[in-house]
């Protein structure tokens, strides 16, 4: 544990500041493809579903516009909590969960493991925090140097501790946690709302259009 706490603390070496600055920029443009990948599909499906199904193919105008009035609606919801869970401002752990310079050289210098869990216990007597690790030691973090409140943890993509952390979702390029989740949970249902409304009133159209393929593919047939 000691020499795993100083190692964390050794900067990288072996190439140049200009590659890591260029591996670091990728690696951001990179993690924004799943996002770029779900706006793309969103797009695509307003095309389909507002020209093609309402203006083109339905013949009412009162039906073109309830179709799109509810489509509009969800699609509106589902765009503001998908804005809302990548764009949360997600808050450091406050700082009464990190060790002072004093504790800190307290616990690189101590001996044992003994030694450095007393430490920690010390330091965490007076934090409201419950949860342990496996072999009942205070949870700490070596990267961010600071007790872990209960149920955060250390996100390796966004390179900190986040409170009440549930996940880093690619699919949102952040980490669904206590200052996102209301809105990751709501993405998820009007996204499911939103397939769901899509998908049961494409569904007599796309039927009508299986039957008159087949029908005519029967007459050429025959």
């Amino acid at each position: 544990m000691a020499s795993s706490m100083q190692n964390n603390r050794v900067s990288p070496s072996g190439y140049c500041v200009c590659c890591r600055v260029c591996n670091m920029w990728c690696w951001r443009a990179f993690k924004w493809l799943p996002v770029l990948l779900i706006v793309s599909i969103v797009t695509w499906s307003y095309y389909a579903y507002v020209i093609q199904l309402c203006i083109f193919t339905i013949e009412t105008t009162v039906q073109q516009c309830l179709y799109l009035v509810f489509y509009h609606i969800l699609l509106i919801m589902f765009a503001w909590s998908y804005w809302k869970t990548i764009f949360a401002d997600i808050k450091p752990i406050p700082d009464k969960y990190k060790l002072p310079e004093s504790e800190l050289e307290k616990l690189l210098s101590a001996e044992s493991e003994d030694g450095q869990r007393a430490i920690l216990e010390n330091f965490a007597k007076d934090l409201p925090i419950v949860t342990r690790t496996m072999s009942g030691s205070v949870r700490y973090c070596n990267r961010c140097v600071l007790v872990k409140p209960d149920r955060a943890h250390h996100c390796s993509i966004c390179s900190r501790c986040v409170l009440k952390m549930d996940h880093h979702c690619p699919w949102v390029n952040n980490c669904v946690c206590y200052h996102n989740y209301k809105f990751f949970m709501l993405f998820l249902g009007y996204a499911l709302l939103y397939c769901l409304f899509i998908m049961s009133t494409c569904l007599p159209y796309f039927i009508r259009f299986w039957k008159v393929f087949i029908y005519i593919y029967i007459l050429i047939k025959n």
